[in-house]
């Protein structure tokens, strides 16, 4: 830094002395910091950036840096931790990327105005509302993803454990294998926690009986290589999933609980760990996090134009348009719900 000092001021053709009556600093300061012996302060490197037309970004980058050498430099772990204090900080900083808009700032408010009314009137109805709920949800859930069964055929399945006839034991095993999902994020938002070996769990239970694969990763991820030809590379996945829970555990008492539970969903989604499952692992996996903290389970309706909306939204890596329809299907559950207890 002392350098970019030196040469800014002699480049714009000032002496020492001049520098600190502009700027009303001490002479004997200014010449300190041209030799290293003393480091600005951080309002005054931003007044010395501007005087003498350096770029700011490049001297508090040089500041920041002997700022850190100065306390760890002689330290025998210094590099690991530079390295840890790396990651720490990209996840930090990312929960300042999410920023919210003024309709999606309103329908928050909407939304939690509701919140307060449903946790009131609900108290003497929650079971049954849950039950309700829990039903349409897998039943949404599972047309989402291509089941054909109606909602009635979907009830018959699971609470009479009837067998409908022109539907595949897929369709069978999916309506049975979300209603036992449901039951076990019923359990974690008791124990209120979210790890890695329950969202294992989750996957393996909607694929039990189904895909021999179900609670374990890809083996493979396709990427593009340089001449943007899909090559089939081994699987990062793991990291990235470890990277998925770093982000839950420094931004889960930070977000609104509607953006936390969107956000985990849509990067679950981009991750895409599994072969197969991957978008009801996600709904659960946001579910969950809802239910933890009070609200109603989001039912995202799998219409034609909703479904169609919905994988737009994770193609194009539109995160706020994401939340937002994450965020009107909570209202709409919780409007619904609290006109069903009236």
């Amino acid at each position: 830094m002392k350098s970019l000092l030196k040469n800014g001021r002699e480049q714009k053709g000032l002496k020492t002395r001049e520098v600190a009556q502009i700027l009303g600093i001490d002479q004997a300061l200014i010449s300190k910091f041209e030799s290293g012996l003393r480091k600005p302060t951080k309002e005054q490197v931003s007044k010395l950036a501007e005087l003498l037309e350096i770029d700011y970004e490049t001297l508090i980058t040089a500041w920041l840096k002997e700022k850190i050498l100065y306390e760890i430099e002689n330290e025998e772990f210094a590099l690991k931790a530079l390295v840890a204090a790396q990651e720490e900080l990209k996840y930090q900083k990312s929960v300042f990327k999410i920023k919210l808009s003024g309709a999606l700032d309103k329908i928050l408010k909407e939304i939690d105005i509701l919140k307060t009314k449903y946790e009131v009137i609900s108290q003497n109805n929650f079971y049954e509302i849950l039950k309700e709920s829990e039903l349409d949800y897998t039943f949404e859930s599972n047309r989402m993803d291509g089941n054909t069964m109606t909602l009635r055929e979907t009830e018959m399945v699971i609470k009479e454990g009837l067998t409908i006839s022109g539907k595949s034991m897929r369709e069978h095993l999916e309506a049975v294998n979300h209603q036992e999902a449901i039951r076990f994020i019923k359990d974690l938002q008791k124990n209120n926690s979210f790890n890695e070996r329950n969202l294992l769990s989750i996957h393996n239970l909607i694929l039990r009986g189904i895909n021999p694969e179900s609670g374990s990763y890809r083996k493979t991820k396709d990427t593009n290589d340089q001449n943007h030809n899909i090559v089939s590379e081994p699987s990062l996945i793991a990291k990235e999933v470890e990277d998925y829970f770093i982000w839950y555990e420094i931004n889960k008492n930070k977000l609104h609980p509607i953006i936390l539970a969107a956000e985990m969903h849509f990067r679950l989604l981009k991750i895409h760990p599994f072969i197969d499952g991957n978008g009801k692992t996600a709904r659960l996996v946001m579910n969950m996090i809802l239910l933890q903290n009070g609200y109603s389970i989001a039912n995202i309706k799998s219409d034609s134009e909703n479904k169609k909306q919905y994988h737009q939204l994770v193609e194009n890596t539109d995160s706020e348009g994401f939340m937002f329809l994450i965020a009107q299907s909570e209202k709409e559950s919780l409007e619904k719900y609290i006109e069903t207890i009236k």
